[in-house]
């Protein structure tokens, strides 16, 4: 599976969100691209931080963090946190810029050796880390054909 870490993945994400614009129409789902854009920062930053504490929601680790690592893409619709949802309407051009620095920041903590806790999925390994976030971005920058 790949991993947001690996220099050539890392490249073809920031070429997918170059593609990105403010007419790229969703494939499925309710967010607009400026919406999916603003969404997208959260998992990034939460990684970048690496503020949490915590060991996550048992629920969660149990039935769905298996497929976080899994080469299977996640399918289409899946619901989302309400805390990660907005109604109002984003600045693309702004919230674009935004998701490609965390994206960059992200790539930056490669060489990274402690990680917190995520605050739903718990410990996750530097690997685990690198394909979550991969695996997250790859399937909104799909849900907009790019």
């Amino acid at each position: 599976m790949k991993s947001l870490f690996d220099e050539n993945t890392f490249n073809g994400m920031l070429e997918r969100i170059d593609a990105l614009n403010e007419n790229s129409s969703r494939q499925w789902g309710k967010m607009t691209v400026a919406q999916m854009v603003w969404h997208n920062q959260f998992p990034l930053a939460i990684a970048v931080k690496n503020k949490n504490k915590g060991n996550g929601n048992l629920f969660v680790r149990m039935f769905f963090k298996k497929q976080m690592y899994s080469d299977k893409p996640f399918r289409k619709n899946l619901p989302t946190a309400p805390s990660l949802k907005t109604n109002e309407e984003k600045d693309f051009t702004v919230e674009k810029m935004k998701l490609r620095q965390l994206v960059i920041d992200f790539y930056e903590c490669r060489t990274r050796k402690e990680w917190n806790p995520h605050p739903i999925f718990g410990k996750l390994t530097h690997e685990q880390w690198g394909k979550m976030q991969f695996k997250h971005l790859d399937h909104h920058l799909r849900q907009f054909g790019v």
